[in-house]
C-alpha cells in the first residue's frame, strides 16, 4: 500500500533542495568557482566549442562505419544464404554445408523444426530457435564455444521435401574490433585536438592581452601628480592599440585641465591678494589717520575695491558653473535682437557711442542670463578699449548657417599673435595692465565658455581699424519677428 504522505514529504524536500540552491551562500560559492580572468573564460569557451563538434563529428563518423560494417557483414550472410536456398531448390542437402566468405556457420531446418543440414561447427546441435534470436537478426550465440556477436540472416524456401529455413550467421568481431578502435583513436585524437586548442588559445589570449595588461598597471600606477606618464601603445592597428591611443589622449586632456585648474587657482590667489592687501592697507590708514577728511577719502577706495573683489567673486563662480559638466542651462526660446535691445537699454549712457545695426527675427535657444552676461563682457571689453565708438551688429541669413553677432570698437586692436591669449583667464594685455581700466581678466574666457555651452563659437576677426569680436550661434527665423525700428545711438 502506498504511504500518503509521500508526496508531501517530496515536495517539501524540492523545496527546501530549491531554497538551498537559491541561498546567497550558494550564489556565492558560485561565483567565486566562476573564472574571472577573461583569459580562463576564453579558453574553456574554445575548448568547450572544439569538444562539442569533435563528438558530434566523432558520432557521426562511428554510426556511419557502423553501418556500412554492418551492411557488408549482412551482404555476405545473405549471399551464402541464397546460395544455401539454390543448392536446396535442386536436390538434397548435404548434411555439412561448406561455409562461404565472411560467414561463421550455416543450420538448415524443415517445416517441422528439425535440423536438416548444417555447418560443420553446428553439426550435432540442436536448431536454432526463437528465444536465440534478439529480434533484430543479431544476438550472442554460445554454440560454438566462445562468445560471438553475430548478425544473422533468416531466408525460406522451398525444396523437393518441402520448405526448409535456412539460418545464416557472419560474425561481428571484426566490425565490432574496428568499431572499438576507431572510438578509442577518434577519443584520444580529439583530446589531442582539445589539449593543443586550449594551449594556442591560453598562449594566444596571453599574447593579446599583454598590452592589455601593460596598460592596466601604468593606469593604475598614475597619480593625481604623475598625469604627465602615458601608457604604451603597442604597434599593431587593432582594437588594443586604439585603446592605448584613446587612454593617452585622456590622459592629455586630464593633463590640461590639470594644468588650467592650477593655473587658475595660482591667478585667483594672485588677483584676490593684491586687492584684499590694498584694502586692508586703506583700511588700517582710515583706521589709524586723526584727518576726517582723509578717513573719508580711504574709506572710499575701500569702497572701490570691494566692489572689485565682489565682481571677481561673482565672476569666478560663474566660471566654476560654467564648467560643471552636468549643468546646461535652461533651453529657453530667445529674440536674439530683443535680447541684445535690452541689454543696451539697461546699459546706461557710457563714455564712447554704441551703434546697434540688429536684423530681427533671430531665434537662439539658450539662457537669457548668460547670453546677456556674454554681450555685457564683451561690451565692457570693447567701451574700454575704443576711443569713440561701439558697434553692435546682428545678422543671419538661414541660408549661409548660424546668427553672427559682432562687437566692434575702433580702439588699437588686437595683435594677431595675441588673439587666442585674450581668451584666457586672468589675461591682460600690455595696453590693460591696469586693473583699474583693465577689468579682471575673466571677462573673455567667461564669454567664450557661455558661447561654447550655447553651441557656438567666439573669436577675433580680422577689420581694417579696431577690433571685432565675432559670436556664431546656431539660429532659426523666429515665427513672429518684431517690426523693425530705427536705432538710435547711445550714449
Amino acid at each position: 500500500m502506498a504511504d500518503p504522505a509521500r508526496p508531501g514529504v517530496l515536495a517539501a524536500l524540492r523545496r527546501r533542495a530549491g531554497r538551498l540552491l537559491r541561498s546567497p551562500r550558494v550564489t556565492a560559492a558560485t561565483e567565486r568557482l566562476a573564472p574571472r580572468s577573461v583569459r580562463t573564460r576564453t579558453t574553456i569557451a574554445a575548448c568547450a566549442a572544439v569538444a562539442v563538434v569533435l563528438l558530434a563529428a566523432s558520432a557521426a563518423v562511428v554510426l556511419l562505419m557502423r553501418v556500412n560494417l554492418h551492411r557488408t557483414v549482412e551482404t555476405a550472410a545473405r549471399e551464402q544464404a541464397r546460395t544455401v536456398a539454390r543448392t536446396a531448390a535442386e536436390g538434397p542437402l548435404p548434411h555439412m554445408l561448406p561455409l562461404g566468405p565472411g560467414t561463421d556457420f550455416v543450420q538448415v531446418t524443415d517445416a517441422s523444426g528439425a535440423v536438416v543440414a548444417a555447418s560443420q561447427n553446428l553439426a550435432g546441435h540442436p536448431a536454432l530457435t526463437a528465444a536465440d534470436d534478439d529480434g533484430h537478426d543479431s544476438f550472442d550465440l554460445g554454440m560454438l564455444g566462445d562468445e560471438h556477436h553475430q548478425r544473422v540472416t533468416t531466408l525460406t524456401t522451398d525444396t523437393p521435401n518441402g520448405p526448409v529455413t535456412i539460418r545464416v550467421g557472419a560474425s561481428l568481431h571484426t566490425a565490432d574490433t574496428a568499431e572499438d578502435l576507431t572510438t578509442a583513436a577518434l577519443g584520444g585524437l580529439s583530446a589531442v585536438l582539445v589539449a593543443t586548442v586550449g594551449v594556442v588559445t591560453w598562449r594566444a589570449t596571453g599574447r593579446s592581452l599583454r598590452p592589455v595588461e601593460a596598460i592596466r598597471a601604468e593606469v593604475a600606477a598614475i597619480g593625481d601628480r604623475d598625469l604627465a606618464r602615458r601608457v604604451p601603445e603597442p604597434g599593431s592597428e587593432d582594437e588594443i592599440a586604439r585603446l592605448a591611443h584613446t587612454m593617452n589622449a585622456m590622459l592629455d586632456r586630464l593633463e590640461a585641465a590639470g594644468v588650467r585648474q592650477r593655473r587658475f587657482i595660482a591667478d585667483a590667489s594672485h588677483e584676490l591678494r593684491s586687492p584684499l592687501a590694498v584694502l586692508r592697507t586703506q583700511l588700517e590708514v582710515a583706521h589709524t589717520h586723526p584727518d576726517p577728511a582723509v578717513r573719508a577719502e580711504m574709506v572710499a577706495g575701500a569702497l572701490q575695491d570691494a566692489d572689485r573683489l565682489q565682481s571677481l567673486a561673482a565672476d569666478l563662480l560663474l566660471l566654476a558653473r560654467l564648467d560643471s559638466t552636468g549643468h546646461n542651462g535652461p533651453a529657453e526660446e530667445l529674440d536674439l535682437a530683443e535680447l541684445v535691445r535690452t541689454c543696451l537699454d539697461g546699459r546706461g549712457p557710457g563714455r564712447t557711442e554704441v551703434v546697434a545695426e540688429l536684423a530681427d527675427g533671430v531665434a537662439v535657444t539658450g539662457n537669457p542670463m548668460w547670453l546677456g552676461r556674454l554681450l555685457t563682457n564683451l561690451l565692457d571689453n570693447a567701451e574700454r578699449h575704443a576711443r569713440h565708438r561701439v558697434t553692435v551688429r546682428l545678422a543671419f541669413d538661414p541660408a549661409t548657417g548660424p546668427a553672427v553677432l559682432d562687437v566692434a570698437d575702433d580702439g588699437p586692436g588686437v595683435p594677431p599673435a595675441e588673439r587666442e591669449k585674450v581668451f584666457e583667464r586672468f589675461t591682460r594685455l600690455d595696453d590693460a595692465r591696469s586693473r583699474d581700466d583693465g577689468g579682471t581678466g575673466l571677462g573673455l574666457s567667461i564669454a567664450r565658455d557661455i558661447a561654447a555651452l550655447h553651441g557656438g563659437t567666439l573669436t577675433i576677426e580680422d577689420t581694417p581699424a579696431g577690433c571685432t569680436f565675432r559670436t556664431r550661434l546656431p539660429a532659426r527665423p523666429h515665427p513672429h519677428p518684431h517690426a523693425p525700428a530705427a536705432e538710435e545711438p547711445r550714449r
